[in-house]
């Protein structure tokens, strides 16, 4: 998987519209869950983008200091239901890391976690900070790396 990063205005409507779909895709059908993940806050972000063959299999957006939190955050973590077994996730959030310290320096990183991933962003380093909630229906909790 080859990994870019773009600012909005860097994205052509073709990765666009590939990033879309794959948040709907995943977020919306697999997940079935109605939510508006056009939000208005991707023009504001850092998009990482995983690529298999010119085509998006992974994504995640960064966001900085007050953007989204307070503090930096990646969100809208997505991996293409069927290259999950390749390691994309943690290549994608590894590339993410690393370019949150590029771009903002060494930084808390924050994230909003579905509640199975726990252990998934453990391996990263982040770590759970205050209670379960939901998010659209899905449980979530939040998650920090210092």
């Amino acid at each position: 998987m080859k990994i870019v990063i773009k600012d909005f205005q860097q994205l052509n409507i073709y990765e666009l519209y590939a990033i879309l779909q794959l948040r709907s895709a995943v977020f919306v059908v697999e997940q079935d869950c109605v939510y508006q993940d056009l939000d208005g806050k991707d023009e504001k972000a850092l998009h990482v983008i995983g690529l298999k063959n010119k085509k998006v299999v992974a994504y995640t957006r960064i966001f900085k200091p007050g953007d989204y939190f307070e503090s930096t955050s990646i969100g809208r973590v997505v991996v293409a239901k069927k290259e999950r077994k390749f390691g994309y996730g943690k290549a994608i959030m590894k590339a993410s890391i690393k370019a949150v310290h590029e771009t903002l320096g060494k930084t808390i990183i924050k994230l909003s976690a579905q509640t199975y991933l726990i252990k998934f962003y453990n391996s990263l380093g982040f770590i759970e900070e205050g209670e379960t909630y939901l998010e659209d229906g899905i449980p979530h909790v939040a998650m920090v790396k210092k």
